[in-house]
């Protein structure tokens, strides 16, 4: 998926989708609306029901992606229907843009990483994925499980290594920033990256368009460039023999964010959600389904045991996100030109 998004474009999608929630969701007063909040993505379906046991408030399940709920909060502008909306932290920017979204600081704010929040409080992190990669040990053949950027330039890992286009997949942008910033680079100069992936093409690496999740548990490409979740999932859902390498030069991690919804019809029900989601129980769903919660310490000694040691973590970073949002463009145009 693209950061930015042209929002007409992505209007009539969100009214074609059928997102649109009847009069009894939105007019009752013990409830509040969430775009976005698809039960299979994220455990959201867990989330939605420990929301009513402990507040009383109902959310009903929403199947929209980033981009719908985004152009469905544009529409509805002058007569808002949702309270709050979960999206990829670049939409959040756009929305933040687009004056849909209200200022809230929810209980715990304090606790949540600068990096993690916008400062104003438009946006706030739930959850994060790191960026690294996801490798599929039984189809080495016998290499080692490669533990560096550097490592996958070296010839024993030729036709092994996958990721996403970056000129036209999100995650595959996310992993040009990661090892551009790794080897150097900044979100103003990408030749750090640039001269990474021309090395890596002796390799012959795998670049679909499309996510690859299982080209990878079926061994077709050995090393995916993805997020850390992905690969707990591939783990501990699917039991395939699946681990995941955070770089030792370093990574970048990439935020999912909630906002209040600018005049929203229940403001009250809608900050009371987001206080539950960043509560220790609401972060503890987010850790049980495979997802880095934004405050770690609500993860139970269980879950902790599924996530790389903090350790390891502490080689992933957050990045300014507008600026990565306003970089991509112009790196795009350089990966096509120089890669392509």
């Amino acid at each position: 998926m693209l950061l930015t998004v042209n929002i007409k474009q992505l209007f009539s999608v969100a009214l074609l989708a059928g997102c649109t929630l009847t009069s009894h969701w939105v007019q009752a007063a013990d409830n509040a609306i969430c775009y976005n909040c698809p039960p299979e993505w994220a455990d959201w379906g867990t989330q939605l029901k420990a929301i009513e046991k402990a507040t009383g408030i109902q959310v009903p399940q929403d199947n929209k992606n980033s981009g719908q709920a985004l152009a469905q909060l544009v529409a509805e502008k002058n007569n808002p229907v949702a309270d709050v909306v979960y999206y990829g932290v670049s939409f959040g920017i756009q929305a933040a843009g687009a004056d849909v979204i209200a200022a809230y600081k929810p209980s715990g704010w304090d606790q949540i990483p600068a990096g993690m929040k916008d400062p104003a409080g438009k946006w706030v992190a739930l959850h994060s994925g790191t960026l690294g990669f996801m490798v599929n040990v039984d189809a080495l053949a016998g290499a080692p499980v490669p533990r560096s950027w550097d490592d996958l330039l070296k010839p024993e890992y030729k036709g092994m290594i996958g990721y996403l286009d970056p000129a036209s997949a999100f995650v595959g942008y996310v992993t040009a920033v990661a090892v551009n910033q790794a080897k150097g680079g900044n979100l103003q100069d990408f030749t750090p990256a640039l001269n990474w992936f021309k090395a890596l093409q002796r390799n012959q690496p795998i670049v679909p368009k499309q996510t690859a999740y299982a080209r990878l548990i079926s061994g077709e490409i050995p090393i995916l460039l993805d997020y850390d979740f992905n690969a707990y999932r591939a783990r501990y859902k699917d039991h395939a023999n699946v681990e995941f390498v955070i770089p030792q030069e370093g990574t970048v991690t990439v935020p999912y964010v909630i906002s209040l919804v600018k005049n929203a019809p229940h403001p009250a029900n809608g900050k009371k959600v987001i206080d539950y989601v960043l509560s220790d129980p609401g972060q503890a769903i987010w850790a049980n389904a495979y997802l880095r919660p934004v405050r770690p310490a609500a993860m139970s000694a269980e879950a902790k045991k599924h996530f790389l040691p903090d350790s390891d973590y502490a080689r992933a970073h957050t990045v300014d996100y507008q600026q990565m949002a306003d970089a991509q463009k112009a790196f795009s145009a350089r990966y096509l030109s120089e890669i392509r």
